[in-house]
């Protein structure tokens, strides 16, 4: 167990930083082409093309829909103290302010601007929300099943989304949205195996090879470190931080 521990470590970190990276460091998306997710300045350099009513729904059900995993997210950490939903909870606030930059580019309005955590415009996704948190409060096995769910629903949703948009800025900032997303999978899987419970399994959203593909596949972060074990998905590094010697990654600590 100790060196299952140990050799996935720093992985993990990379796992649950890799959508933090991905939107912070010189300012742009991911490897896309000058596509700021904070103020929305880099936005500009892309054209300027105002959204179909198709988009403009993408938008605005996305953006309620990261709130639901970033809401969740908190509420989760309060409860099991797992680092990693405070960590994946912070990624899901950047990927809020990536389609809120949008959202301002256009002059549309912000359908989360005015609302509290744990509140949602969309009745389905209210309904998700209070199903989620109600199930991942009953142990930490549950949690992270919450956790993966929630991914598979934004991994699901993207997907869909990505075939009715068309513009430029719009595809880049969901195409980075979904690199996260898949990063996000796999590192709750990761932390389901770590703490001996079973792999995560497909429900209603995406199917079993779909699930398979991405958890077999490197973390979406730019380094080719961190590829999957095909019997385990564990990923695999021989790096660590474990400064106290006891085989524990420090992150989960």
């Amino acid at each position: 167990m100790k060196k299952n521990l140990t050799t996935i470590c720093m992985s993990l970190i990379i796992l649950l930083l890799g959508t933090t990276l991905s939107f912070a460091g010189n300012g742009k998306l991911g490897t896309s082409k000058a596509v700021n997710s904070g103020s929305g300045s880099g936005m500009a350099a892309l054209p300027y093309d105002y959204p179909s009513a198709a988009e403009i729904s993408a938008l605005t059900y996305m953006v309620e829909e990261e709130k639901v995993a970033r809401d969740v997210y908190t509420v989760l950490y309060e409860s099991t103290a797992i680092p990693a939903f405070a960590n994946i909870a912070a990624a899901e606030q950047k990927h809020m302010d990536a389609i809120i930059a949008l959202l301002n580019k256009y002059e549309l309005v912000n359908p989360v601007a005015e609302l509290a955590a744990g509140n949602f415009n969309n009745g389905d996704l209210q309904a998700l929300y209070n199903q989620l948190v109600a199930a991942g409060q009953v142990n930490d096995e549950e949690a992270l099943l919450v956790g993966a769910t929630i991914e598979d629903v934004d991994i699901f949703d993207l997907l869909h989304e990505l075939t009715v948009v068309d513009n430029e800025d719009i595809s880049a900032v969901f195409t980075n949205l979904l690199e996260g997303s898949k990063n996000h999978l796999r590192a709750f899987n990761a932390l389901l195996l770590l703490n001996g419970y079973s792999a995560y399994q497909a429900s209603e959203y995406l199917t079993q090879a779909e699930i398979d593909a991405i958890l077999d596949a490197a973390p979406s972060n730019g380094s080719k470190k961190g590829s999957a074990n095909n019997n385990t998905r564990l990923p695999q590094q021989s790096n660590m931080i474990d400064a106290n010697g006891d085989g524990i990654c420090d992150l989960l600590q």
